[in-house]
């Protein structure tokens, strides 16, 4: 599979993972969070997706990476620095290692 297409349907998964994690929790306007998160998680796969093939460096690597810089906003606003950064860090490196593993 193309790595664009990978990365934006692991994004799409790592996104609904996240909503789904906040099903739970109280928010003032809970739609909107949850659409936020959403997209949040969808663009780290799509980045990575365009992104794994610029640069030479491992997939997990180039993951870890936009999985930080990108969720790094919302953690600066929501103030939720560990789980924030802690959840975009994992998942981006995992996306990064499937996209590179087995994309085309």
């Amino acid at each position: 599979m193309n790595h664009v297409i990978l990365g934006t349907v692991c994004g799409a998964v790592f996104g609904a993972l996240a909503v789904a994690l906040m099903i739970p929790m109280p928010f003032p306007d809970k739609r909107a969070a949850m659409i936020g998160a959403f997209l949040n998680r969808l663009s780290i796969g799509v980045a990575i997706g365009f992104g794994i093939t610029a640069v030479a460096w491992p997939g997990w690597v180039v993951g870890l990476m936009f999985g930080l810089l990108i969720s790094a906003g919302d953690a600066v606003i929501t103030k939720a620095y560990a789980p924030i950064l802690g959840i975009g860090a994992v998942g981006g490196a995992i996306i990064g290692y499937v996209v590179a593993a087995f994309g085309v």
